[in-house]
């Protein structure tokens, strides 16, 4: 056990061989703000950004790059990655952007994109939602992508969304999921994101699908998990993942977020709510608490509404 400096939890590690370090995946400026039904300056976006980064989160997912009529709120594309760019080379911090399909690509790269994402669906309802095409046809369209990029030199993630429950379908077989997972890898994804878009999943299911994966040649380490809070489960699935190896998060500032195609998403797991449990578990994140409880603060004045972030509402004596 570690004293604790004021404001954070007590140190005590866990026995279960939990990781040393976790990889915090920071979706708020993307995911978290596509949701938002006004629009959000360019240059506030960027300004989260760059205090996202100086928290010390080393991979910030910038934007996206899909079409407009899409995802209004993610139309600055073009103006906002310039503007946040340089933060590559002074620190190493890494924005990874999404890109639907070719066009999305030859835009990111055009303005020296070098990490990028794809984003797939486990169910054919998610799919034709989200995408306009089947699950078989949204891999097809995705393949020129990831061998483009990977050509570039560019790092690819592969997002799987529905992973553990859909609002159309019910409950998602393992299989299935499987099945997609194992397509993006092959078409040369460097990593994958998997998905409680819905926020249904709780541990044993958590662990029953990494197994599964493994079970199938799918590595822990090429492995990321993106739970949403919607029943409370998101940390405990977080920790199931953990105690399997995973070491990637993703995480939202906040706990921003939802999903403009599937209504019953709420908030992605607040990145606040994260750094805590991982502190009080022993575990380096390389994230100031304390800079970025502020900077989720700054950001809900942005936005004109309180942080739904447990763990910022307590830090900042909103509750």
């Amino acid at each position: 056990m570690t004293t604790p400096e004021p404001g954070l939890p007590m140190a005590v590690p866990a026995a279960e061989g939990l990781p040393t370090r976790v990889r915090i995946h920071e979706v708020g400026a993307r995911d978290g703000l596509q949701n938002e039904k006004a629009t959000v300056p360019t240059e506030t976006k960027a300004e989260f950004i760059r205090r996202l980064a100086a928290a010390g989160l080393t991979t910030i997912e910038a934007t996206s790059f899909v079409h407009p009529k899409w995802v209004p709120q993610l139309a600055d594309a073009e103006r906002l990655f310039p503007l946040v760019r340089d933060l590559g080379d002074l620190n190493g911090t890494a924005l990874p952007v999404l890109v639907p399909n070719e066009r999305g690509l030859d835009r990111a790269l055009a303005l020296g994109a070098t990490r990028i994402a794809v984003f797939a669906s486990a169910t054919e309802s998610f799919a034709k939602a989200n995408l306009n095409r089947t699950v078989d046809e949204a891999l097809a369209m995705f393949e020129p992508v990831v061998t483009r990029a990977k050509a570039q030199d560019a790092h690819v993630r592969g997002y799987l969304s529905m992973c553990f429950g859909d609002p159309w379908e019910g409950p998602v077989p393992l299989p299935q999921v499987v099945r997609v997972c194992r397509a993006l890898l092959d078409m040369g994804c460097d990593e994958l994101s998997l998905g409680d878009t819905i926020g249904v999943a709780t541990p044993g299911h958590v662990r029953a699908l990494l197994t599964a994966l493994n079970a199938e040649g799918v590595p822990t380490p090429s492995l990321g998990v993106h739970f949403h809070d919607t029943y409370g489960q998101a940390l405990a699935n977080t920790l199931a993942a953990l105690q399997h190896g995973v070491t990637t998060v993703d995480a939202s500032a906040g706990g921003l977020g939802g999903c403009p195609y599937a209504k019953s998403a709420t908030g992605n797991l607040a990145t606040e709510d994260l750094v805590w449990m991982l502190t009080g578990l022993g575990i380096d994140t390389g994230v100031d608490l304390g800079l970025l409880t502020a900077t989720s603060v700054w950001m809900a004045e942005q936005l004109g509404r309180p942080s739904p972030s447990r763990t910022v509402r307590a830090l900042s004596h909103q509750e």
